[in-house]
């Protein structure tokens, strides 16, 4: 048989599913093969299994010789920020000192303060800065990406956003998901210039009515317009003191859910609201954090198709070691994704092996269970699980060779990059 590429001779991380994601004691199984190859054609894979066998089979165009080097699929970041304007570097030595997350949304930073930098910068800036951030992310092995908005807070800039992330899908290698986050933060300065009176409540209902009345009808067209309708595309919120309430928040999923597009949302970041519970209740694709979430509610998640998403990152960047409850959440037989979080705020981090090298220490994941998390389970958690995040024919040539011989050191030695060449649906991207 023909083909276009042959990598053999590999240690082959398959990450194999066969159609769903991977659950509790299930993820601890990476599916290595110890001497393995993958054969590629047309951009998908078309088999795979030991190196002697698809050399006898397949008749390949180009056949790479991997050196004994692990081979795995391309790493999915299923939650990201990386459209936005300016930076935050002004509030790093502020976290150094003590102050956390609120304290700087309260004083006008955070969210609020690349609310502003996102408004002002044109669309060409916002294309140009996300377009070297994903390039970074390639380097690191990341071959499909989701990007949300949410550094917008009005209308204009968050369809500004979605345009941006519209471009780089069409012009950047990498395969991305859109979400739309508008309801990240509410814009309070821009309801009080209007009435200062109104109570911080009520601007949040306000706000919220725009998202569900305005935004999200509008966000239905540009799906169509733009050419994601029948792909993946969701609506996220950020449950949070300070950000949406409960009630706000499951407005904005219903709205989305009733409009045809994929739901997910921020939950647990810092204060149990029982978001997770009502996510998944609502058939979220993922809920995202979880550092907060209760034990009832980490029952309910493992017996739910929801993905929980982990961002060990943010905790790492924040200085804090009280992170999500990963052991806790796969003993229970929970599907587990692993994230970045990429973010100018809380996680200014592009590499998830660094990511992976975190979980592993202080959240007790297996080196095994990051790659499955950081593969096939972050592939499902954006609605994606059947066409990537796993060596299995059928599905994209979404690719990584490392510059190591055992899967384990991608997270055991941290710091650098062990990613040497990646793959995109069968063509190497330059990185």
């Amino acid at each position: 048989m023909k083909a276009d590429l042959i990598v053999h001779n590999a240690q082959i991380v398959s990450c194999a599913s066969r159609g769903k994601p991977l659950k509790g004691k299930e993820m601890a199984d990476a599916g290595v093969i110890k001497d393995g190859a993958v054969a590629v054609d047309a951009g998908r894979i078309v088999a795979i299994g030991a190196s002697a066998q698809i050399l006898r089979e397949f008749d390949a165009a180009e056949t790479i010789d991997a050196g004994e080097s692990v081979v795995s699929p391309g790493f999915v970041e299923c939650h990201t920020h990386i459209v936005f304007g300016g930076d935050r570097l002004n509030e790093f030595e502020l976290k150094i000192k003590g102050a956390d997350y609120l304290e700087i949304l309260r004083s006008g930073g955070g969210i609020l303060s690349t609310v502003r930098q996102t408004r002002a910068a044109s669309r060409e800036s916002l294309v140009g800065q996300a377009w070297r951030r994903l390039d970074k992310m390639v380097a690191l092995g990341v071959t499909t990406c989701e990007i949300k908005t949410g550094y917008g807070l009005n209308e204009e800039t968050e369809f500004k956003m979605l345009d941006v992330i519209a471009e780089l899908d069409a012009s950047h290698p990498l395969d991305i998901v859109p979400t739309f986050l508008a309801a990240h933060a509410v814009p309070k300065d821009d309801y009080r210039a209007g009435d200062p009176t109104l109570s911080d409540e009520a601007i949040g209902d306000l706000y919220t009515d725009t998202v569900c009345r305005s935004m999200i009808p509008r966000l239905v067209g540009w799906r169509d317009a733009k050419g994601f309708d029948g792909r993946p595309m969701f609506v996220d919120v950020f449950c949070e003191n300070g950000a949406f309430t409960l009630a706000q928040s499951r407005r904005v999923l219903e709205t989305a859910r009733a409009s045809g597009l994929g739901i997910k949302a921020h939950v647990d970041e810092f204060k149990n609201l029982g978001g997770s519970r009502m996510c998944i209740e609502l058939g979220a694709t993922s809920i995202d954090h979880l550092d907060a979430i209760s034990d009832e509610e980490i029952v309910l998640l493992a017996g739910s198709p929801t993905i929980g998403v982990v961002t060990p990152t943010v905790n790492f960047n924040l200085g804090s070691c009280d992170f999500a409850p990963a052991r806790k959440l796969i003993d229970a037989g929970c599907a587990i994704a692993l994230s970045t979080d990429y973010n100018p705020g809380s996680a200014p981090c592009p590499s998830l092996p660094n990511a992976m090298a975190i979980a592993c220490r202080y959240q007790k994941m297996l080196p095994s269970e990051a790659f499955v998390a950081a593969t096939i389970n972050a592939a499902f958690a954006i609605g994606l699980g059947t066409e990537t995040g796993s060596l299995e024919p059928g599905k994209w040539a979404d690719l990584i060779i490392f510059d190591t011989k055992d899967h384990r050191e991608v997270a055991y030695e941290f710091g650098g990059n062990p990613v040497k060449t990646v793959y995109k649906r069968g063509n190497r991207v330059p990185i």
